[in-house]
């Protein structure tokens, strides 16, 4: 058999080498791109071949840019696993025309050896017939054909890349039922998903006291990342919260006002958890045999203990934890915050997410994960739908455009989502700037990404840490239960964030790839276009708390707006007349977002 004489290389999109898929989401048109050579002067046509799992392979044409690249798309409909290949071949029948063509231009008069090939190529008829049948004879006769290796593309609905969270921890709010009773504002604020931290019973020994004290008092509640107690584990519900039955409806009535439930996935274990009776080989034991605590220094949890991810029953563990996972979808909870899976194998998660997902193709997972550069993305490679970001700590111009532009790097494989505070983490930006720190935190988290989310008592403004320097909540609701009610004085601008959201696609449809630097001619104003097909949203943030400043915004021609247009601010109403140069005064932590069609 001849070798091949027909090169297809530089496939994007591929991830490693084709090591990992790609990421896309259902409706996408996935733009493909490639290489492809073949030595002499032929005529060369491509396609692309997709599927879903094993399905008929489909086809979509690639079109020739020059110097031997070539482009293409196929739109995805479904979630799950795809694949995709090219495969280019050399076109006889155009390329015969071609060169006859060339031949009649030169003046070149005796061709009747030319005819003869054509009619053998072609069959019986004149050259005016072979004209019109070339292009349906060129794809069938795919003459020294080539193929690319086959590439993988995990495809998940919108909720991967595009959605706003609140969370709450549930016995702060009269547990399910509780939480079910304000599921109709929750819709109204617009979120799209209401994310609680671990729901299972909670260890009695050392359990924490108010503060993280080492010493927990009566009626402390203890931190619900203290997981089991003599009620169950990870596959149990706290009884304070309620049973699987008020879950069940509380998810339904959740899908009724189109949100989801996120629960929190965080595999560690308290000393009473059932495991460690059941399965003490799950557990490193030292020489003495105690059980070490976990820590992250300078932090110290002694209220849980990790598990032994190189215990010899490794199947056996990672089985459990399946069957956990799988027993909360089948509740109708399909979407899943996993806590430091940066501290868990990453060929478990591979593992984990795969198997969840021939089952339920539809399921969303949340890495928490601040950890280092490489390990967040071989996370998001490995499956994980979306990625907390350094964004919590990230205040400065310099020090967000710097984090956006790694975030587009990554875009192929990991899908940010943007919290200015989570439980963990009250950044002193919103401890020292007050009010007008929260809301250019909010505007930033609510523009820049697809994804983001707020914890609970954001809405607030709540802003003391425990100590100075400290970046914990004094009081903290993990420590203790609080009473909770939706009157924060930043939920009107929650809530007309998101209807700008779900009024633009140019800010949900797309991930950062669609985002362009807009000059202001100060440090402290921040300014990005988003666009997607006809729809375009500018934004311009005050990144100062404390002062009002002033400076331009310019809009470069490549955004493809008119001279002048006009600009309406979704967050006020005001409309404005801008152009190529537009001055911008803004007061303190205070933005535009200006709504307009392109």
């Amino acid at each position: 058999m001849p070798a091949e004489r027909i090169s297809i290389s530089e496939v994007t999109p591929q991830v490693d080498c084709g090591r990992w898929p790609a990421k896309a989401c259902v409706g996408d048109r996935v733009e493909v791109g490639a290489t492809i050579v073949r030595d002499g002067h032929e005529v060369v046509r491509a396609v692309i071949r997709y599927r879903r799992g094993s399905g008929r392979w489909r086809e979509a044409p690639l079109v020739a840019l020059g110097s031997d690249r070539y482009a293409g798309s196929f739109v995805v409909d479904a979630a799950g696993r795809h694949r995709f290949q090219l495969e280019a071949w050399v076109d006889r029948h155009v390329g015969w025309l071609d060169e006859h063509d060339r031949k009649v231009a030169a003046g070149q008069a005796d061709l009747a050896g030319e005819l003869s090939e054509g009619a053998a190529l072609f069959g019986v008829g004149a050259i005016e017939d072979w004209r019109g049948a070339a292009a349906a004879l060129g794809a069938r006769d795919r003459h020294g054909s080539a193929r690319s290796a086959p590439l993988e593309l995990e495809v998940e609905r919108e909720l991967a890349r595009s959605g706003a969270w609140y969370e709450l921890f549930p016995r702060s709010w009269g547990g399910f039922k509780g939480v079910t009773q304000i599921v109709p504002e929750l819709a109204e604020l617009g979120f799209d998903v209401v994310y609680f931290p671990p729901i299972h019973p909670i260890g009695r020994t050392n359990r924490k006291g108010r503060n993280n004290t080492e010493q927990a008092e009566p009626g402390d509640v203890g931190s619900p990342w203290a997981i089991g107690g003599r009620e169950g584990g990870h596959d149990a519900i706290h009884p304070d919260l309620g049973d699987k039955a008020d879950l069940r409806a509380l998810v339904a009535d959740l899908h009724e006002h189109g949100m989801e439930l996120a629960l929190d996935l965080a595999l560690q274990c308290s000393p009473d958890h059932p495991w460690l009776r059941e399965h003490p080989e799950w557990f490193q034991h030292r020489p003495d045999g105690s059980l070490k605590y976990a820590e992250n220094p300078p932090k110290r949890y002694q209220d849980i203990h990790n598990l032994d991810w190189d215990t010899e029953d490794r199947k056996g563990l990672w089985k459990a934890v399946l069957e956990a996972v799988l027993g909360w979808c089948e509740l109708g909870v399909t979407v899943f915050r996993v806590d430091n899976p940066h501290t868990k194998p990453v060929p478990f998660w591979e593992w984990l997410i795969g198997e969840v997902r021939k089952r339920h193709p539809e399921t969303v997972f949340l890495s928490e994960a601040f950890t280092r550069p490489s390990m967040m993305t071989l996370l998001g490679k490995a499956g994980f739908s979306q990625s907390y970001t350094y964004f919590t700590w990230k205040s400065t111009k310099g020090e967000l455009v710097e984090l956006v532009e790694q975030l587009r790097s990554w875009s192929t494989y990991l899908r940010p989502n943007l919290w200015p505070n989570t439980q963990d983490i009250l950044h002193a930006t919103l401890q020292e700037g007050g009010r007008p720190a929260f809301e250019s935190r909010l505007v930033l988290a609510a523009t820049l990404s697809p994804s983001y989310g707020i914890y609970s008592g954001f809405e607030r403004c709540e802003n003391v840490p425990l100590r100075p320097g400290s970046e914990e909540y004094l009081d903290s609701e993990k420590y203790e239960l609080k009473e909770r009610s939706l009157d924060g004085i930043l939920l009107p601008l929650v809530k007309r964030l998101n209807e700008i959201r779900r009024a633009h696609r140019a800010l949900t449809g797309a991930g950062l790839e669609r985002l362009t630097w807009l000059e202001t001619e100060s440090e402290h104003l921040l300014a990005y276009a988003r666009d997607l097909d006809d729809d375009v949203v500018l934004c311009v943030c005050n990144l100062d708390p404390y002062a009002m400043h002033d400076g331009v915004c310019v809009i470069p021609p490549s955004l493809g707006l008119p001279q002048t247009f006009q600009a309406s601010d979704g967050l006020t109403g005001e409309s404005y007349e801008w152009g190529n140069r537009n001055y911008v005064r803004l007061g303190p932590g205070q933005s535009h977002v200006l709504e307009m069609a392109r």
